[in-house]
């Protein structure tokens, strides 16, 4: 990718729109039953129509072979080198359900997880408790633990078993390992510093652990936490100093609501639905020129390996298309932030589907949407952070480099 400062020197203002739609963990594998990926399963003829219509090809996240977390693959999307821009997950969680942070924080993400009565987990999602019972949770946690010595604690809940703990106080630093042993049949990682300055904060770290596993005992199935992205805030450049955008964000859950505060754009209130998300894209269509609308279950039912409920997410998705191509944007991308096969039950380093529509897209498309079509399409296999500038190509949104 260019340098920032060319980059930045070549961007042309304009009031052309462009609709990026993110289909989180969109990628898939085939199955054993007919060799067939979530894609290839499901009914999508809107996909399937705009594709003849686009370019297409396969992005790569990070760099070939490795899996990405949601933080980086989405940053690449949005133009940022995911590797230059390295953001703790602990922080878009906390932005992203309005957690205002100062220098001396330290914000973790956080599960509600089981464990037996030898400390394994068996469970690192507690069944996806419902909100209402993380919300009963995270109130009876802040009261057990309203601090550790010197450093305030602050415990907000997020979406089913997601939670956001903030860390307030002197000396504290971030890069401590998760606690999430990331399998079942673990057990939690053990705090250990990296660094001799993070002494402090593995002390905090495992005091918090051990104080919020004696406030839950006897809580079924939530007996635990494990935390995730210990970060402290960085300091990005918006989308507006970057690309010249005016950016917004469609996005139900919490940390992509963080991940689009992170970059400067502006949060859209909108449903739990696909449906209502695409109207938040109508009503706001006017009012700004770059929108980045996420849906989630497709990745959610990824990681439960719940293949058959995974494509019909991609239908359901698929039905609700037509209201954006509606409104006419110069530029529709359709991707994924990464993939998530229904048969690793996780995120994979595999490269993502990736769809660009418009008036300049000049090297035709696919007659259908899926995996093994995009890897022969035009745009071919390419790094997810070229996404940008081949979006802003093509709303003509970059001037000529050179003479």
């Amino acid at each position: 990718m260019l340098s920032d400062e060319i980059l930045q020197s070549l961007i042309v203002r304009n009031d052309r729109k462009i609709v990026l739609i993110v289909a989180d963990g969109l990628g898939g594998l085939p199955r054993d039953l007919d060799g067939k990926t979530e894609l290839e399963t499901a009914a999508k003829p809107n996909l399937d129509s705009l594709a003849a219509k686009s370019i297409c090809g396969m992005t790569v996240p990070i760099s070939p072979g490795i899996t990405p977390g949601s933080g980086p693959s989405h940053l690449a999307l949005f133009g940022y080198d995911p590797v230059k821009y390295q953001i703790g997950r602990g922080v878009l969680e906390a932005l992203g359900i309005g957690l205002a942070m100062t220098p001396q924080d330290l914000a973790a993400r956080a599960n509600f997880a089981t464990r037996d009565g030898q400390g394994v987990i068996t469970d690192r999602r507690a069944g996806r408790i419902p909100t209402e019972r993380n919300m009963d949770l995270c109130r009876l946690l802040q009261e057990a633990i309203p601090s550790i010595g010197d450093v305030e604690v602050i415990i907000r809940h997020g979406k089913e078993h997601r939670f956001v703990v903030i860390f307030r106080g002197e000396g504290l630093s971030g890069g401590l390992p998760d606690t999430d042993p990331q399998k079942e049949g673990l057990m939690p990682v053990i705090p250990s510093a990296l660094f001799d300055d993070m002494a402090k904060t593995v002390r905090v770290v495992t005091e918090f652990t051990e104080r919020a596993n004696k406030a839950l005992a006897g809580q079924s199935p939530a007996n635990t936490i494990l935390l995730r992205g210990l970060a402290k805030h960085p300091d990005v450049p918006s989308m507006a100093e970057r690309f010249g955008l005016r950016a917004a964000a469609i996005a139900a859950y919490p940390m992509y609501k963080g991940l689009a505060k992170l970059v400067g754009m502006t949060e859209l209130e909108t449903g739990q639905t696909i449906e209502e998300e695409f109207e938040t894209l109508r009503l706001y269509y006017r009012d700004f020129d770059f929108f980045y609308l996420h849906v989630k279950k497709t990745d959610s039912h990824g990681e439960d390996g719940n293949f058959s409920a995974k494509a019909q997410v991609i239908s359901e998705l698929d039905g609700c298309l037509p209201a954006a191509t509606k409104l006419e944007p110069d530029v529709i991308a359709f991707t994924s932030d990464h993939s998530t096969p229904a048969k690793l039950k996780g995120h994979s380093w595999h490269p993502n589907p990736f769809l660009l529509h418009s008036q300049f897209a000049l090297f035709g498309g696919v007659d259908e949407f899926t995996e093994r079509n995009c890897a022969r399409g035009g745009l071919g296999i390419f790094p997810a952070v070229e996404a940008m500038p081949l979006m802003l190509a093509h709303a003509q949104k970059l001037a000529k480099f050179g003479a």
